[in-house]
Parts: structure tokens; sequence; C-alpha cells
């Protein structure tokens, strides 16, 4: 596994919740996909997700999609692939051409209990009998036109199968999609900012901004620190939920601020305190937050290879969404935050010795892996702190919805 990446995007419902991740590789010996046959990529995706990873480190709870070429389709029985079929979901390529051995084969997989999707796909009278098996039909938006879009929908709709949108990439794309019928979304729009110029920032989350520049004085007392959480009761409950749970194994209940301060110091409290901020916002989907934390906690790793402050690093992470999250421009934001230049720079231009590590976090994450590279940190490393921040995300954000 030492030159694999292994990434993920997420899969929306109608109520923008995610309910499934599409598992994408890439070889980080190489520049392009194509150069490493389609059959090994297809079985180190599979074989490192479910044993190497784990499909709980991937996708927790949701489903994962994972590419099958033609040799695979009609291997797929020979693959050592554990009970988890009610995990996997299997995507069709577009290139595999439908000829009875094919339809066969995904046949015996659809019976086997597998659900089937058709990716990128196109429709030709020739794919009528993978159609008539598919569970999932994917369509690129970007490889047809608005009325081939229209036609697709009304031949493809029915009620045993499901439209997913891939390629989403503004929310006005998004709401089109939704009115024509589409079921599932994939794609970057969640991700951008919808901003409306004049638009000024709603008193929640005026109030957010406040805390947040509260606590983004480095150098604040544990008194001061202390006072600034414990004006917000609801703030300083979540803070102590979050530091009584099983996570953090204190042995023995927390039942003040200043006490958890004392005893697992300001950085954690202050860094904590932060998440809970931003999870008070409830007009964004929940992947949004999980987004954040796993930015954060992977810039915290990789700090240390770097020789830079973990606690900046995370700072840097956490609010790299900040513009998203609150529908304004991040210059206008961080103007009302107390921060450094060097994360100013980091945050509005993804420069500095703090924006070179949050380009190569984003450049993981979106999959585009000849970026995501950080000074001498190889491969394996990167995607070690990538796992490593995913897992923690997950749980702290878990922790934070039921708290």
């Amino acid at each position: 596994m030492d030159d694999i990446f292994i990434g993920r995007q997420p899969i929306f419902d109608t109520n923008l919740k995610v309910i499934a991740y599409e598992l994408l590789f890439r070889s980080g010996s190489t520049n392009e996909a194509h150069v490493i046959d389609g059959d090994t990529a297809t079985s180190d995706v599979m074989l490192n997700a479910l044993t190497e990873i784990g499909l709980e480190v991937l996708v927790g709870h949701h489903k994962a999609f994972i590419n099958l070429t033609h040799n695979h389709i009609l291997k797929m029985s020979e693959l050592p692939l554990p009970e988890m079929k009610h995990k996997l979901v299997l995507e069709i390529l577009e290139d595999v051409k439908p000829d009875a051995n094919i339809v066969d084969a995904v046949m015996q997989l659809a019976n086997a209990g597998y659900t089937i999707a058709l990716d990128d796909f196109i429709y030709h009278k020739s794919l009528q009998p993978l159609v008539d098996i598919a569970d999932i039909i994917k369509i690129d938006l970007m490889a047809i036109s608005k009325d081939q879009l229209k036609q697709h929908v009304a031949q493809l709709s029915n009620s045993k199968r499901k439209l997913l949108a891939e390629k989403v990439e503004t929310l006005e794309e998004y709401e089109y999609c939704k009115e024509l019928g589409f079921d599932y979304f994939q794609g970057y729009f969640f991700c951008k900012p919808n901003i409306i110029k004049g638009q000024k920032l709603p008193t929640n989350k005026i109030a957010i901004i406040q805390i947040l520049s509260k606590l983004q004085d480095h150098e604040i007392s544990a008194e001061k620190l202390a006072g600034t959480i414990m004006q917000d009761v609801t703030m300083s409950l979540r803070v102590l939920r979050y530091i009584n749970s099983a996570q953090f194994g204190l042995g023995k209940e927390i039942d003040s601020i200043h006490n958890a301060i004392m005893m697992l110091g300001r950085t954690t409290i202050r860094n904590l305190a932060n998440l809970v901020a931003l999870s008070n916002i409830k007009d964004k989907p929940h992947e949004l937050l999980i987004i954040s934390l796993v930015r954060a906690k992977m810039a915290e790793i990789m700090a240390s290879s770097a020789k830079l402050s973990p606690d900046i690093c995370f700072t840097v992470g956490l609010f790299s969404n900040l513009d998203t999250l609150m529908d304004q421009e991040m210059e206008v934001l961080i103007e009302t935050l107390p921060l450094s230049e060097n994360i100013k720079l980091a945050l509005l231009k993804h420069e500095g010795i703090y924006g070179d590590i949050l380009k190569c976090i984003i450049a993981y994450e979106n999959c585009e892996w000849d970026d995501a590279h950080y000074e001498s940190l190889t491969t394996k490393s990167i995607r070690s702190c990538f796992f490593k921040a995913l897992e923690w995300a997950t749980s702290s954000s878990s922790l934070l919805q039921n708290n």
C-alpha cells in the first residue's frame, strides 16, 4: 500500500444528507489513473478498503461505491470479499460493453445481494439489459445537454431505481436536478459558499463569529478562556459532555470548565470550544463539519513534520471552510477574527507556511493526487494522516451531534 492513494467523495440525498461515499483510487507513483491496469486499480481499492483500512474507517455506517471493470465483473466471485454486500454499491463503468456474459454476471451479482449502479451513463438501446438490472443510474451533468438530461430522467425514472446526478458543481445545478426528479447528488456544489452580495449574517451566525473571535487569543489565560466559554451556557454543557465521553477516557467526571482546562490544557479546550461553536450551524450539510474536522486534525498531525505549531495548524484547517459555512466571503470573515498574518494568508490564498499544508490537504480531499504532497512526507505518510484524521473526525462529529 506504500504508493496508493484512496480518496472518497460524498453522495447526498435530496435533503443533503450523506447516504454513501464513492471510493477513488490513484497510485502515487503515476500522474494518470489509466497508466495502471484498471483491474489492478479495482483490486487495490477493494482489498485495501476492506482489509488494510476497513470500510468502517472509510465510510462509517454509509455505503461504499466501488468501480468495477469488465474483468472484475466476471471474476467478482473470486475476490476475497467478506460478507459486506449490504455495504457495497458496485459501479459498472461506462466503457463496459453489455455482452451476454457481462449481463449474466451483473444479474448474478444483483441476485447475490449487491447494489448495482451504472456509472457515467448515456442511454443507448444496447444498454437496456443493464438498465433493467440497475438499482442506481449515475448521469454526468457535464457529458450531456440540458435537453438530453430531461430526456434521460423521463426515460429512466421509475419506482425501482434511483437516479444520481454527478459532477454537480453549483447550487443552481443541484436545485435544477432536484426539480427534475433526481434522488442522489454528487459533486462540489455543497462545498462552495452561496454568497449574495450585501447579505448580512443572521443573528445566530453573528453570535458564532463573536465566540470564535474571543477564542482565538492563543495567549489567553485559563481564567479568561473559562469565562469566555461559560458565557454561553449551552456551549459549556456541550464541552463538558464531550470531555466526559468515552473518547477522552478520563476515568472520572469533570464538572467544570475550570477543571477541564486544568486537566486537559488551554489548547485542547479552546479547540473543542471552536468545534462546538461551528457545530451550531444548522443550515448546512453535516458533511461540511466533517470536512472541517478532517482538515483540522490532518493539519495538526502533519504539523510535526514541519516543526510548526499543531494548534495553529488545527485552527487553519478548522476555519478553511468558514466561508461556506457562513455564506460570506473569507476576506470579510477573517477581518472579524484576531488571526495572525500567516493564518490569514493560508485561509485566503493557501500560501505560506500554513497554506502549504492546507493546500496538500484540500488536494487529497478532492482526489487531486498530483498536488497532494507536502515537504518530505511520503505518499504513505500523507495517507496515514488522512485516515487518522478521518477516524477522529467521524467519532468527534458523532459526539457533537449527540451532545
